[in-house]
């Protein structure tokens, strides 16, 4: 049995490769046609930045459409070709499930969706200050809504509060799983967000992460979501044949807030909440890094590094981008080794 499901999700992490491989180029050609490319402004705020990226101004963003979009199609191909098909391989390659998938695709697709806006908004130079995107302060409670709602499925459709700490066991947290619930989402989602700024980082850590917790779900028995997981993998694959520098198109919001979300509504899925910053130990770094920035310019008057998240900080001291990026990917996968190690023991245990 087991056999079967390991087929079931190569063959559909496969399937999701191909596919994403085969529309790029229509993908691509209406990035370009419509000038979907992102704009470096350089507004005072971000010197460091806008010197080193002033190359990049005017590739296309909005290249997370690759992914979430990928996923959608074979999500819903997949379902109604095992619904209205007598055979029953198509039955079998279904991974659409109301338990475990039908939560993570809604929060992939309706978080996509919102970054497709903040993107738009951001290629017309529409918004703050004509900079372009929505204001932090608007994304923080649009995405915080957005897991608030999960988070009411989870405890009040599934009547699940339960969180897990490895090695001491199951804690009913009541309703202030609610709160813990939001705030893994919201900060996996703009850990990711932060990540996202070099060809190829925030999708090869995503990659990594996702195969991780594949590997977790198939562990827990959710033969769906470890499916699912694939199928965002190898759409990933896809999109970093095209992102590897010099990239063709970048993340953008609409993948990179998307992924965190959808990688943080696994992590609760699977109840290893406190496995995720040791697999994803980079979105970590990063954001931690620019918590610190700013903490420091508030109460010390300076900084600590000279540009944030620590990958410009890098960029800064000379190093080249693939050199950072493919160290990140090296940590990336010590990382998630580590964790797939702690909760492994901590199954067994």
């Amino acid at each position: 049995m087991f056999d079967f499901y390991i087929i079931k999700i190569l063959l559909l992490t496969a399937s999701a490769f191909i596919f994403a491989i085969l529309w790029t180029p229509l993908l691509t050609h209406y990035l370009y046609k419509y000038k979907m490319g992102k704009q470096i402004r350089n507004n005072g705020k971000t010197p460091i930045y806008s010197k080193l990226h002033a190359h990049k101004s005017g590739t296309p963003t909005m290249g997370g459409i690759l992914v979430w979009l990928t996923v959608l199609i074979l999500a819903l191909v997949f379902y109604y070709l095992g619904k209205f098909l007598p055979w029953e391989i198509f039955k079998q390659l279904n991974f659409l499930s109301r338990s475990q998938t039908l939560l993570p695709l809604g929060a992939l697709v309706a978080t996509a969706l919102i970054g497709l806006f903040d993107d738009w908004l951001d290629v017309r130079g529409k918004g703050i200050l004509g900079g372009g995107g929505l204001r932090v302060k608007h994304r923080l409670l649009i995405y915080t809504i957005i897991a608030a709602i999960g988070a009411w499925w989870f405890y009040f459709k599934l009547d699940w509060d339960v969180f897990h700490v490895p090695f001491l066991g199951d804690y009913q947290l009541g309703w202030p799983y609610v709160l813990i619930f939001i705030l893994v989402l919201v900060a996996t989602a703009f850990s990711v967000n932060e990540t996202d700024g070099l060809d190829g980082l925030a999708g090869g850590v995503l990659l990594i992460c996702f195969v991780a917790f594949g590997v977790i779900a198939f562990s827990t028995g959710k033969y769906d979501l470890a499916a699912f997981c694939g199928v965002i993998a190898g759409a990933l694959l896809a999109f970093l044949w095209f992102n590897i520098a010099p990239a063709r198109f970048i993340m953008g919001d609409t993948g990179a807030m998307s992924l965190g979300i959808t990688l943080g509504v696994i992590t609760m899925l699977t109840n290893s909440a406190l496995i995720l910053p040791i697999i994803g130990w980079v979105f970590v770094i990063e954001s931690g890094s620019v918590i610190l920035q700013l903490l420091s310019k508030k109460i010390r008057g300076k900084k600590i590094f000279i540009s944030s998240p620590i990958h410009h900080h890098f960029e800064a001291l000379g190093w080249p981008e693939t050199k950072i990026v493919m160290r990140f990917w090296v940590i990336a996968g010590l990382s998630a080794a580590i964790g797939l190690m702690v909760f492994l023991l901590d199954k067994n245990i």
